[in-house]
């Protein structure tokens, strides 16, 4: 592997383009007056303390590819300002929900770790998760687009081991001193306060378009992957590359993959926006019925397990956070599965107080040299004494490890628990107090580390284009489309024609013809020059399926849920064999009527409804069944809330069955003359048996060019 180095690309350099009022260089002086700036005022970054910047860019390291120094007093002020900038909810992944639950090992992994968790058959160790988003507050909507938190707490026998990683495993930047830029880029703009829970905006897109590594992330984002169905349809990683160590003190590079049981499952950007409006918990929702009823969600803890040769020989540095392992190249292997069957009893105590941090590990699991992860570790600790309050934050029970536990920290806001005895220190003549364990405790794999203190990336970091174009053309045509559509949307909010010209040179080195369609819709009438790049797009990466949600998509109705349209006279041995077709199928249904009371059907049977029409849109369903009576025909098709919950049920691709009584409905829907293979009658109980059967599929992606939902509908190929 190279181990060249290569200067940071200026962001001076890039930011090139029409003078704005933001260019003006304004300071408020004390009588609360404006007044300009001299050049030499501005010219310079400096740290708080007045300390000119060298490189703002890259922490400090030892060598090209070692650890970080804590003596980087430039990334430790810029990381401890950003920890603390948020009163009193997290900076980042505010908005989040969690469960209680359990890991059970599948088989031993002794071979690998000594982590006791991995050292018995069956083993279950209980734990806790807690999904987010990461750029809206408390209060914003479930369905942004956005990247998805998925931070798992394991509560060993050996103390608290936090997996605290995303639903991609990439992120935009590969230093972490860089996260408050991007954090600061995506959230509300500090001027006017807003868009909230919105990258759609200047500044988002003009630190994207300045930092290039940044480009991979971005494909994941403008996917469908940003935009999941529900937490149990989505997936979760790592990120970062991490060690196990077995009894030997060999070392055996990790990745952690938690694959759903349901399978992948997202919606399309329209669907989402509309789900805002009708349930903007929906996620939450999702979550809390899903565990009341006892459907348990369920991920499989999959790992990528490799050595120091295969590092050495990799296409891309296994230490950069914005690169993956395809699963076509390095299998993922099954090693236990986490079961989510409990909600918090409070969500303060519990989901809100819960704290996270990379750097809590067993024995057995240990840490790269990846700069983010590095970082990471010395900012967690930081930020929840900021947000908890007080150092003893591990005091909460939802943080408290589950093991027994001793130490001689004592004292500080909010103690509840102090050494006890004459003993607070180590050692002592007295004989109390616990004692370190050579044998037992934490033990760092022995690295070898040389090198200067430099601030640099590594040659073997600079491959920015790459692996963004094999996540593009892994993906179906209608995932390209829906890329292309979220590009188009993103960068039509972007008032800055400059900024949408350079992500425009930058798609240019991903896909020509994904640049082609956005710089058309966005009306670019020039197509710029491609972006300079250090090292040439590969052209020989192959598709890569396993980062395809549609090809890797479930294969059953299991999990999902369906909305039936019912009225007074619906057909009971229709709507009876519906509920037992879809019941056995292990998802669950709900009524939605004119009233939200119910309907009488057919024989008389009163039927209990969720939803009444007007609060229950086909959005918020996987699939959808329309059972109008005859006699109710006429009053249903006048109603416009019934005419868009067909509507948009056949826009967004999704199955619908319909009794006889229903054709009205789907003329005045428009959908009548474009009834497709999803669009299905259901005349008996047969009929209906067998639309629940072919549920599994869950879309109809070949209607999408044909309903034209967005601008950007048309194949991309």
């Amino acid at each position: 592997m190279a181990k060249k180095t290569s200067p940071s690309v200026s962001a001076a350099k890039l930011a090139k383009g029409p003078a704005t009022i933001h260019d003006q260089k304004l300071q408020r002086g004390e009588g609360g007056e404006l007044h300009q700036l001299s050049e030499a005022d501005t010219s310079v970054l400096t740290t708080a303390q007045g300390g000119p910047v060298a490189d703002d860019q890259n922490s400090l390291r030892v060598g090209r590819r070692g650890p970080l120094l804590i003596e980087d007093f430039h990334f430790r002020e810029k990381i401890f300002h950003f920890d603390h900038e948020r009163i009193p909810e997290r900076v980042v992944h505010a908005r989040g929900y969690g469960a209680h639950g359990y890991f059970e090992t599948y088989d031993s992994l002794a071979a690998y770790t000594r982590a006791d968790i991995f050292q018995r058959s069956g083993e279950k160790t209980p734990a806790f998760v807690r999904f987010s988003t990461v750029a809206g507050s408390k209060g914003s909507a479930d369905l942004a687009r956005d990247v998805r938190g998925f931070a798992v707490k394991l509560y060993t026998k050996e103390g608290n081991w936090d997996i605290v990683g995303n639903n991609i495993p990439v992120f935009f930047i590969q230093d972490a001193i860089k996260f408050p830029d991007i954090i600061h880029s995506v959230k509300p703009e500090p001027d006017s306060d807003f868009p909230q829970a919105q990258s759609a905006h200047d500044n988002f897109w003009d630190f994207i378009s300045l930092t290039p590594e940044s480009m991979h992330m971005i494909m994941w984002v403008m996917s469908d992957r940003a935009i999941p169905r529900s937490f149990r349809f989505m997936e979760g990683f790592g990120v970062h590359t991490f060690r196990m160590i077995n009894a030997k003190e060999e070392s055996t590079f990790v990745k952690f993959h938690w694959k759903p049981k349901l399978g992948l499952q997202s919606v399309v950007w329209n669907e989402a926006v509309k789900i805002n409006g009708a349930d903007p918990d929906y996620h939450r929702r999702d979550l809390w019925e899903a565990i009341k009823s006892g459907n348990f969600p369920e991920w499989e803890l999959c790992l990528q397990l490799f050595d120091q040769d295969f590092a050495d020989n990799f296409d891309f540095d296994i230490l950069d956070p914005t690169k993956i392992i395809p699963e076509e190249i390095l299998p993922v292997q099954p090693v236990g599965r986490l079961v989510l069957d409990r909600m918090p009893e409070n969500f303060f105590a519990e989901t809100e107080q819960v704290a996270f941090m990379t750097q809590n590990v067993p024995p057995g699991i240990d840490f790269s040299n990846d700069p983010l992860l590095q970082g990471r570790n010395f900012s967690y600790l930081d930020t929840q004494l900021k947000r908890l309050g007080t150092t003893n934050f591990t005091h909460l029970p939802i943080n408290a490890p589950k093991c027994p536990f001793h130490h001689f920290q004592q004292d500080g806001h909010m103690a509840m628990r102090n050494p006890i005895g004459r003993a607070n220190y180590q050692p002592n003549s007295w004989g109390e107090g616990p004692r370190e364990s050579p044998a037992q405790g934490f033990r760092h794999f022995p690295a070898e580390e040389q090198g200067q203190p430099v601030r640099l990336r590594p040659e073997s970091f600079a491959d920015h284009y790459s692996q963004a174009r094999q996540f593009y053309i892994s993906q179906t045509l209608p995932e390209q489309r829906h890329i292309a559509a979220a590009l188009t949307f993103e960068l039509s909010k972007v008032k800055t024609p400059v900024i949408r010209e350079r992500m425009v040179s930058h798609l240019l080195n991903i896909d020509e013809t994904l640049a082609s369609t956005v710089g058309a819709k966005l009306g670019i009438k020039n197509m710029p020059k491609p972006a300079e790049c250090a090292i040439p797009t590969r052209q020989d990466l192959e598709p890569s399926p396993a980062l395809s949600i549609i090809e890797r998509g479930p294969k059953r109705f299991e999990g999902r849920r369906l909305g039936i349209l019912a009225t007074d006279g619906v057909d009971a041995a229709l709507l009876n064999a519906l509920i037992t077709a879809v019941t056995k199928e292990r998802a669950t249904f709900e009524i939605i009527a004119p009233k939200v009371g119910g309907v009488t059907a057919s024989d008389g049977q009163w039927i209990e409804a969720q939803q009444m029409i007007d609060g229950g849109p086909s959005v918020l369903y996987d699939a959808v069944v329309l059972l109008p009576s005859a006699d109710a025909i006429d009053d249903v098709v006048q109603e416009a809330t019934t005419r868009d919950f067909v509507a948009d049920a056949f826009a967004h691709c999704k199955f619908i069955g319909y009794g006889d009584a229903a054709m009205p409905l789907l003329e005045k829907a428009g959908v009548a003359e474009s009834i497709d293979e999803g669009v299905i009658s259901i005349e008996s109980e047969k009929d209906a048996e067998t639309f629940i059967a072919k549920l599994g599929k869950l879309r109809i992606w070949a209607r999408e060019p044909l309903v034209k939902l967005s601008r950007t509908s048309a194949p991309v190929k």
